[in-house]
């Protein structure tokens, strides 16, 4: 069947700068025609410079890269929990029956409210943070693994156990590659979440990285513009991992899209 061409790439960047760009330039004009106080919202333009700036400030670069590093170990090691965990719970329904009403227990629970929790029990700032961000960074990840196993054709497992496969080589060839899709959605999804309780965690626990940043910055005079500036790092960063992710995970993923698209 003809495969459906996905819109490029390139079309979504215009439309996503051209949108971002009318919004900065309606935030300049509030302020440049009094529709906003300059006091309480500080020009775009302002708030740009002294966000490039911060780009060339050591003291920041160093934040920045504190905060980087403690994401991508909480990161790195919910995954490495999280995966073989969805795959014990979602290969093994007795044991997944068994669990949740633990698993529905902890999940509600805001990640950001366990934060002086965290900071009581672990004594070093970095195993606090690493440890926020693996707690709330596990839930996406387990969860979408178990769902993708949930999904596996059991016609397609059926056919390996009649060929004599046994329990490991079906989970290895049918049920990972099935249920990979699933599981890259949950580390895109984490990601966003890590770096969330990451800067959470440097605001309300005082340790190292942007938050701490924003924390400082506020009582300087130019507070609000050094928060702002910050505040929109933050955001870059974010944008930025979530789209490395989304494009390492289509070129590693690209089979299914190409079935996917088969499929249509």
């Amino acid at each position: 069947m003809r495969l459906i061409p996905s819109r490029p790439f390139d079309s979504a960047a215009v439309c996503g700068v051209t949108g971002t760009v009318a919004l900065l330039c309606a935030a300049e004009a509030a302020g440049r025609l009094g529709l906003v106080s300059q006091l309480e919202l500080p020009l775009a333009s302002a708030v740009l410079a002294t966000a490039a700036g911060l780009a060339a400030d050591p003291a920041f670069l160093a934040d920045v890269l504190a905060t980087c590093g403690a994401w991508a170990l909480g990161l790195l090691t919910a995954v490495a929990v999280a995966v073989p965990a969805g795959l014990l719970l979602g290969s093994l329904p007795p044991v997944e029956r068994a669990l949740r009403p633990v698993l529905e227990f902890l999940r509600p629970i805001p990640s950001v409210a366990l934060i002086p929790l965290a900071a009581f029990v672990f004594t070093g700032r970095l195993e606090t943070e690493v440890a926020m961000i693996v707690y709330a960074a596990t839930w996406p990840v387990l969860l979408n693994t178990m769902y993708g196993l949930r999904e596996v054709d059991p016609l397609a497992k059926e056919t390996m156990r009649a060929f004599g496969f046994g329990p490991p080589a079906v989970l290895w060839r049918v049920s990972l590659p099935s249920a990979a899709p699933f599981v890259a959605t949950g580390v895109r999804v984490a990601a966003a979440i890590a770096l969330i309780l990451a800067v959470s965690t440097e605001l309300l626990a005082g340790t190292s990285g942007i938050g701490h940043f924003i924390i400082v910055a506020e009582s300087s005079p130019d507070g609000l513009r050094l928060t702002i500036a910050a505040t929109l790092w933050a955001g870059a960063l974010g944008l930025l991992t979530n789209t490395l992710l989304a494009h390492a995970f289509r070129r590693l993923l690209r089979w299914h899209t190409a079935l996917t698209g088969a499929a249509r």
